[in-house]
């Protein structure tokens, strides 16, 4: 795994650190410069660090985004799941890391189609992109793994791509539902090997968990 995340923090001040780094980061400018809904259109690869986000359709990863950097229209939020069908290119702090955002997946009402073409375009981005520090997989907390998380998580394995459980809308769920569902998760993670040790529980509504995940992206752009 990467070091220099939270897990590696000898103490609180270390702690502390790198949350402050995490908000810096983030406190610089986030824009979008780049589409692709092929391969062939992805931007040429840099020494610039990527970190990507993708989860299921309706998972609250746009939330989540415009939370992050804390810009309310930075990655739209649909209500009609499954809308996002390309992946979107952000640049964060004028060259210290590229934010990804994929498309969803697992939406039931999408055509065969296009679920075979998102996972395609997914799978032969993941694989080829040596720039791709890690990806970044939400998950509900409000309910539980989906078959469709757990082949997110094949393919990431197949791809030979680290990648990182979070929780999302945490606020919509009972404490100790949570604490059961954190639990569930995080047994996953230990079963996977390209999975990060870390759980991280967010909510883009009360801001829990986003110093945390701030700070964990923000030690994949400085090491």
């Amino acid at each position: 795994m990467t070091a220099g995340g939270l897990l590696e923090a000898k103490d609180d001040q270390e702690r502390a650190a790198l949350i402050e780094a995490g908000r810096l980061l983030f406190a610089q400018p986030c824009r979008f410069f780049f589409a692709a809904q092929r391969i062939d259109q992805l931007p040429p690869v840099t020494e610039v660090p990527e970190v990507a986000l993708c989860g299921r359709s309706n998972v609250g990863k746009s939330s989540l985004m415009n939370a992050l950097t804390g810009q309310k229209a930075l990655a739209r939020v649909s209500h009609t799941p499954g809308r996002t069908r390309q992946l979107n290119f952000f640049d964060l702090g004028e060259g210290a890391l590229t934010l990804v955002d994929m498309p969803g997946y697992g939406y039931a009402q999408a055509s065969k189609q296009v679920k075979a073409d998102w996972q395609g375009l997914m799978f032969d981005f993941l694989r080829g992109r040596p720039s791709l520090r890690r990806v970044l997989l939400l998950m509900d907390a409000r309910v539980e793994t989906k078959p469709a998380d757990r082949a997110a998580m094949d393919l990431l394995g197949e791809a030979a791509v680290a990648y990182q459980l979070v929780l999302t809308k945490s606020d919509s769920v009972k404490p100790a539902q949570l604490e059961k569902r954190l639990e569930e998760v995080q047994a996953i993670a230990r079963k996977r090997t390209a999975a990060h040790p870390l759980v991280i529980v967010t909510s883009s509504e009360t801001g829990e968990g986003i110093p945390e995940l701030r700070a964990e992206i923000a030690a994949l752009a400085a090491s």
